[in-house]
């Protein structure tokens, strides 16, 4: 087992960069994941840890060797795709066991191997279907047991669970959190799906654009995004652009006391959750109700104040009246809850 070190790598074609200037570690052990949307890179930094590619510039390193140049069969690095790659006309076990022959293992261990593999995902049973007989989520295992028994020192997972259903997707990262605990296996996941990389990842690297916006923990990001495209990809956030006076933060009409930065531009971001609803007549600022979305647990309101639409969540019990649109109301923020961008 390794850790991944990715340093200054960027990639390009034609002239066109996908990647510029990235550079992060993953430590020895650690479910890491790449977070972004299309087009952002993730899915190429992902294939270049794994060899199908090499960077324009830049080194990687798995361990303590350096892989920039080495071909993927010979990085011991192990890859499940988006699409599964079965081999239709194969079994099961002729599936997973398909690594294991290529590196010309006796038949004996490489049937120890299989039998493992497939116990390790919950397929023992179904050793001699093909996939097409087989669920999505059948599917996926089969992937994964394929790609742990040749005991690669890393695991890459390229949106894994894109074909599966919601409630399989649920399901299935729950599974693939649990597994990659027991094996305690540097795991690298790549997703758009920021609901799953928090479900699962130690650590998240947002990229947009090829560039890393912000790693951290999943609570870290989401509680002190770094800027903009942090604090609205990963949920929902309400941002202020206005200016910092005396402690006091204006924007649009909306006015906010004791906001501890210096005076200057700001742009103020917080939470639908952060926030809370009063009467007109209490403190904070004020606004109208003019939309009301029902979520199950929460009622989401969009709040029309100054120039702003502002989105406060408020939890939803059974038989609680909810507001009416129209409704006058104030906005109460503690000061502690805004989040100071950048960029």
């Amino acid at each position: 087992m390794s850790g991944v070190e990715i340093e200054r790598v960027s990639f390009g074609y034609g002239g066109a960069p996908i990647l510029d200037d990235v550079s992060l570690n993953v430590a020895k052990g650690e479910f890491f994941a790449f977070l972004g949307p299309s087009g952002s890179g993730k899915t190429t930094l992902l294939r270049l840890v794994a060899g199908f590619g090499m960077p324009s510039s830049g080194t990687i390193r798995v361990g303590a060797r350096d892989v920039t140049l080495v071909p993927p069969w010979k990085r011991n690095v192990g890859m499940v795709f988006q699409s599964y790659a079965l081999w239709p006309h194969m079994t099961v076990e002729a599936n997973v066991a398909f690594g294991l022959e290529q590196r010309g293992l006796p038949r004996a261990e490489i049937g120890g191997k299989v039998r493992r593999g497939l116990e390790l995902v919950g397929l023992s049973q179904l050793a001699e279907r093909r996939p097409a007989q087989l669920s999505g989520g059948q599917q996926q295992r089969v992937a994964l047991a394929r790609t742990l028994v040749v005991e690669p020192e890393v695991l890459l997972l390229d949106e894994p669970l894109s074909n599966l259903d919601a409630k399989l997707r649920v399901e299935m990262r729950h599974e693939i959190s649990a597994l990659q605990r027991k094996l305690g296996l540097t795991t690298i996941y790549v997703t758009h799906d920021q609901e799953e990389a928090n479900s699962v990842a130690d650590r998240i690297a947002v990229l947009d654009g090829g560039r890393i916006q912000q790693v951290g923990t999943p609570v870290e990001l989401y509680d002190r995004p770094a800027n903009r495209f942090v604090a609205t990809f990963l949920g929902t956030a309400n941002i202020l652009e206005g200016h910092v006076t005396g402690r006091q933060f204006q924007s649009g009409g909306i006015s906010i006391p004791d906001i501890d930065r210096a005076d200057g531009p700001a742009a103020m971001a917080f939470r639908p959750q952060d926030a809370q609803i009063a009467p007109p007549d209490g403190p904070g600022f004020g606004g109208t109700i003019a939309r009301r979305e029902f979520l199950g647990g929460t009622i989401r309101y969009s709040i029309a104040a100054g120039t702003h639409m502002i989105v406060v969540d408020v939890p939803h019990h059974r038989n609680a009246s909810a507001l009416e649109i129209g409704t006058p109301v104030s906005v109460m923020i503690e000061p502690a809850r805004f989040v100071t961008l950048a960029g």
